[in-house]
Formats: C-alpha cells, structure tokens, sequence
C-alpha cells in the first residue's frame, strides 16, 4: 500500500514536469518564428474543432498552407488560432528558415504569449512542489520501519 502512496505523487510530479517541457519548447518555436523576420502569404486549407474540456467550446485547429522565400509548398496545422479565420481566408505566415520549418500563423503577441507561458508553468511548478513535499512528509511520517508513528521508544511501558 506504501508504494501507491509514492507512485502516484511521483507519476502526477513526472506528468508535471513533462507538460512544463512541452509548454516552454512550444513558446520557444513560436517565439523563433516571430523573431526569425520571415513572412509568407499562406492560405487556411481548413478548420476543425478537437474536443475541448468539458466546461469550455471546443478547440480549433487550422491547416494552413504557404510557399517560402526558395519556393517550398508548406502545409501545417496549428492549434488555438483566431475563430474568425475560416476555410480560404488568407494570413500573414511567420516560419523559419533552414531544413526544419516551424510555421505559425498567429499574430505575433511576445508579451501575452509570455505571460501565458510563466503562469503555466508557476501553476505546474506548484504541483510538482506539492507532490514532493507531499513525498517527503510521508517518507518522514512512516518511520524508518513503516510504522505511522516514529520516536516512540518501544521499549518502555506504562504498566505497573
């Protein structure tokens, strides 16, 4: 039983951490497609909605479509894109150069992108340092024996 108790706050820590990774190397690419000064006019091929959560509407996801400065014909989907962009419109495509092309087509927003990225990860960070406070204090709660009650000498008694 002692194992759940460190597995699952090890596995919501790990899923934590995880995300914060996600989370900062997608900021990063979005960043170095707003800073690289590349620009295309790309075309929205079409537009579909992902489940969102339960509560919220649900998420869309654009594909896009646009041609680089050497020629190439590149086609991408990107997630969290304006609601008002429909099938056919056309919009400014901000990429990178070199062999791996990252593309987005959203208006370039340094601060609130920002912003967004600090408070994700400051609320993951929170629950990761909950989980693993939540391990420590269980690990020193149980005892060098498993038992739930540490320092109690054993061997004294009470009895007359």
């Amino acid at each position: 039983m002692d194992v759940i108790r460190y597995v699952v706050p090890g596995l919501v820590m790990a899923l934590a951490v995880g995300l914060a990774c996600r989370a900062t190397w997608r900021w990063l690419r979005i960043r170095g497609a707003w800073t690289s000064g590349l620009t295309a006019e790309g075309r929205c091929l079409g537009v579909y909605a992902t489940p969102g959560a339960a509560s919220t509407r649900p998420a869309l996801r654009h594909v896009y479509e646009f041609i680089t400065h050497d020629g190439r014909v590149i086609t991408f989907e990107e997630d969290g894109g304006p609601r008002t962009t429909a099938e056919g419109d056309y919009v400014t495509v901000h990429y990178t150069a070199g062999r791996r092309i990252v593309a987005t087509a959203l208006a370039p927003s340094r601060a609130r992108r920002a912003m967004t990225a600090v408070g994700l990860l400051a609320f993951l960070g929170v629950i990761a340092v909950c989980c693993a406070g939540f391990l420590t204090a269980y690990g020193e709660a149980s005892g060098p024996y498993g038992d739930l009650v540490s320092g109690v000498d054993r061997g004294t008694s009470v009895a007359p």
